[in-house]
């Protein structure tokens, strides 16, 4: 057993949420676990179940060192290599306990019973509807909406986080039961039969491939035949401390493009995928049809928000995620709501790069030499690293290794990924928000979800935005209307910006 070789990055997500946090007991309570998966028949010949499952075994294994494997009868068996695969994809060295080692936590997908001595979720769905019972039993339908599997198993594993970790949380007490539509994104309710077969996306550009952005194409890929053309937009490469909560990476893709990895997850499906590995702006800039029909953002800043609703699409669906929950928000522009730039607008001076940066390595006197690193690029030499390590008194032999390295890699890698905080054994937490794993894979299910009921004309929710905290018990009241903005400076308060948007689109015109 040994922990994955990206665990700074995870130690950090997990500091921001949980008190008392040290960096060595940390590391302890999750060697301590042994999560057990156990399924049956049923859920491996569901195309639910198997989301579900393949879900499950893909935020496991980004955080637990051991998870044990439990079919429950031939079929499952059969199905034990898959699943191993993919978790060693994650973590080469993760433990796949294979004798009857003692489970600390369960998650039961299928319909057969396990017989469990430790906290149990049950989880299953039924087409847009997610499902966890600790009580018992709940089974997998057996669509190809993969809506509701995969949001149960993320409801599963934010329940398995608050389990390993209740004494280090404000409320660590675990859902009893969750039947939650992914439709009206609400509990307790009968969706209508909605099939997804067919549906035409048209021409939609999905803008970040991050951890939201892996979490889409996750939904997308499993959703029934799905037509139409998907533009993926970003300029970035894989990078170790990504398989945190990227979902969809694996080892092997380190290095790799971000468009090509979400490319690749789709390769199997009827969309027409063109990757365009570009910043949103850059991209606009040499794209000479500027009518966008329907634009999915996944993009971890305001400024780039903003951008994307300059360029004045005709419809956009955000998703985000913040300290404590995620969410997901609709806009049009000429509606009388809020439009995305609403939502983002400063109300106070922003801090430059350079100045943050200057913050978080403990040297706000090197603002204007971080500046002129930034903006030439030049390497950092070993008395800049030398005194890095001063101001947060660790040793410099433990940062020599970003000798040469550009100031944004080394502040990205040592301080964003956790090296730091590891060496202070969490004296020194990272400032920046970094999500856990499940957090970012609902907010990106939740997007894939909205833009398909857009596409398939059965979104009718009326609310701006939707926002759930995964780090507590699920809430009855889920939908925020975030009203629009009216100081007066949002573009969509600009009449020249108003005018354009009914040139290109007449038939959204406010009525």
């Amino acid at each position: 057993m040994a922990m994955a070789n990206f665990m700074d990055r995870a130690a950090s997500a997990a500091s921001r949420v949980l008190t008392n946090f040290k960096m060595s007991a940390f590391e302890d309570r999750l060697a301590a676990q042994v999560i057990g998966v156990s399924f049956d028949g049923a859920a491996v010949q569901s195309p639910e179940g198997r989301a579900s499952l393949d879900m499950i075994i893909r935020l496991s294994s980004r955080l637990y060192p051991t998870i044990a494997l439990r079919p429950l009868d031939a079929k499952a068996k059969d199905h034990v290599p898959i699943l191993e695969f993919l978790a060693k994809s994650t973590n080469p060295e993760i433990e796949l306990a294979k004798t009857r080692k003692a489970v600390t936590v369960s998650v039961v997908v299928g319909s057969s019973a396990s017989r469990t001595n430790c906290p149990t979720f049950f989880i299953g769905s039924e087409g847009w509807r997610a499902k966890l019972s600790s009580r018992g039993l709940v089974g997998s339908g057996k669509s190809m909406n993969p809506f509701g599997a995969g949001a149960a198993s993320c409801f599963a594993a934010a329940n398995v986080f608050r389990t390993v970790f209740a004494d280090q949380l404000e409320r660590g007490d675990a859902d009893e039961l969750i039947d939650f539509s992914m439709l009206t994104y609400a509990q307790g309710t009968r969706d209508s039969d909605q099939g997804l077969e067919g549906t035409d996306i048209g021409e939609t550009h999905l803008v970040g491939l991050g951890a939201i952005g892996n979490g889409a194409i996750w939904a997308l890929a499993r959703t029934a035949s799905l037509k139409g053309s998907l533009r993926l937009v970003d300029d970035e490469d894989v990078d170790l401390s990504n398989l945190q909560r990227y979902v969809l990476a694996g080892q092997c893709d380190v290095g790799s493009p971000k468009v090509d990895l979400a490319r690749a997850a789709l390769a199997d499906t009827a969309l027409k995928v063109s990757a365009h590995r570009a910043k949103w702006d850059g991209y606009v800039s040499n794209r000479k049809d500027w009518m966008f029909e329907r634009v999915a953002v996944a993009l971890d800043n305001a400024p780039d928000r903003i951008a994307v609703q300059g360029a004045s699409p005709k419809w956009i669906v955000n998703a985000w995620t913040q300290e404590l929950d995620l969410g997901v928000s609709r806009h049009g522009f000429d509606d009388g709501r809020a439009c995305l730039a609403c939502l983002y607008l400063p109300h106070e001076k922003i801090k430059d790069e350079d100045e943050k940066m200057a913050e978080e390595l403990k040297m706000p006197e090197a603002q204007q030499e971080i500046r002129d690193l930034l903006q030439t690029n030049r390497a950092v030499d070993v008395g800049f690293v030398e005194r890095v390590a001063k101001a947060f008194d660790i040793s410099s032999e433990a940062l020599k290794e970003f000798v040469g390295q550009s100031v944004r890699s080394f502040h990205q890698r040592a301080i964003c990924g956790g090296i730091v905080m590891r060496l202070t054994d969490g004296a020194q937490p990272v400032r920046a928000v970094v999500p856990l794993s499940f957090q970012s894979a609902l907010a990106g299910i939740m997007l894939a979800a909205d833009l398909v009921k857009h596409a398939s004309g059965i979104l009718n929710l009326q609310t701006t935005s939707t926002r759930i905290n995964l780090l507590r018990p699920l809430a009855s009241h889920l939908h925020d209307p975030k009203a629009k903005d009216t100081s007066g400076r949002c573009i969509c308060a600009d009449e020249d910006f108003l005018a354009a948007y009914r040139r290109k689109y007449p038939s959204c015109r406010a009525r």
